[in-house]
């Protein structure tokens, strides 16, 4: 089974003083996260789509793709965890209540305020899961990445041609991510930064799948800006 985890968990506090979380912003003439859900349910692969939001906009989300996507027995919305990979553990406890779970399983997590994605990086996400185990989305870093552990001197200066640049999705052989992270420690939890760090603290290889500048995250009104730019540019392609 191949299942879709969209993370729509965000309260989007760097958007500014905005009355609902950044996902429910629209661009264009709809809202984030509606523009999200659609690139995976023109999907095939997918068995499942489970939209991962905090417990008091369940019904609010509901009602959103209700309106501008109507019904679809694929789609379900369940409450999120305290952090992100929680949230993940979330939509990975429901699969297990609801089907079960078998070593052959995918998981393909997005971040509900990437609208861009591509059929091709869903395509090689769920390829790439399976042929080993986790994979990462990413792009070359085109800046030099510049360290400091203090925060005020550079403590580092990476070759900037081993460096890449984190998006999503992140998908998973689910067993594995749910056997691995039920076996980390307090420490461990504690340092995580996203669920692929889950693997890396356990020697576990993550492959990586190309992604594309164009896949942003809209997190900040400026993002916004950008978002509905891409958006137009597509439209009249």
């Amino acid at each position: 089974m191949i299942y879709a985890a969209i993370l729509a968990g965000g309260k989007g506090t760097r958007m500014g003083n905005v009355d609902r979380p950044k996902q429910f912003l629209s661009i264009g003439e709809r809202p984030i996260i509606v523009h999200t859900v659609e690139k995976f349910l023109l999907h095939e692969d997918f068995d499942q789509i489970i939209i991962v939001t905090p417990t008091a906009w369940i019904n609010y989300t509901r009602d959103i793709l209700e309106k501008y996507i109507g019904t679809d027995e694929r789609i379900v919305i369940t409450a999120g965890g305290s952090d992100r990979n929680e949230s993940i553990m979330a939509a990975i406890n429901w699969i297990e209540n609801k089907n079960g779970l078998t070593d052959e399983d995918v998981i393909v997590t997005h971040d509900a305020v990437r609208p861009f994605l591509t059929h091709r990086i869903i395509k090689e996400n769920i390829s790439t899961a399976l042929e080993y185990g986790a994979c990462d989305t990413v792009i070359s870093a085109i800046d030099t990445i510049v360290a400091s552990t203090d925060g005020k001197t550079i403590s580092d200066i990476p070759v900037r041609d081993q460096m890449y640049q984190g998006q999503t999705p992140q998908s998973f052989q689910i067993t594995k991510l749910k056997n691995h992270y039920e076996a980390l420690s307090s420490d461990e939890r504690a340092i995580l930064t996203d669920a692929c760090k889950i693997l890396l603290l356990k020697g576990e290889a993550v492959a990586l799948v190309t992604g594309e500048l164009f896949n942003i995250k809209v997190t900040t009104p400026y993002d916004l800006r950008i978002a509905n730019a891409i958006l137009k540019e597509q439209i009249h392609q």
